[in-house]
């Protein structure tokens, strides 16, 4: 599997990462990396604890690096989630969690597969 298949795979803009980062080498470090990024699972657990302070700092970091990284279809989620929490709209944006949620598994999944592929 190559990295632009990966893209392709979970909706993401190649191309434009690809203008944006210049190298393929920058992006795969960058893509590999997300595999580590904790903002979801810090989203999960504030959203748990109703702490939406906190959830509206990691649901924007995540679509900080979604932008970054060209992961369209997440960026548009966790976008959608972020303007909620600012919003005040509590209740609409835990509710864009299922989503976001499919979006994030989407990426990880794809990404993991292509590791695997890389190594071998």
């Amino acid at each position: 599997m190559e990295l632009r298949d990966c893209y392709a795979e979970f909706g993401g803009d190649y191309k434009e990462v690809l203008g944006r980062l210049e190298r393929e080498q920058t992006v795969q470090k960058f893509v590999l990396k997300f595999l580590d990024d904790k903002s979801f699972s810090s989203l999960e657990t504030a959203l748990q604890n109703r702490n939406y302070e906190e959830a509206l700092r990691f649901v924007h970091t995540l679509k900080g690096i979604c932008r970054n990284l060209s992961f369209t279809r997440l960026y548009e989620s966790s976008s959608r989630m972020t303007e909620a929490f600012k919003a005040g709209d509590f209740e609409n944006a835990a509710a864009g969690m299922p989503q976001l949620s499919d979006d994030y598994h989407q990426i990880i999944r794809a990404v993991e597969a292509y590791k695997t592929c890389r190594e071998g």
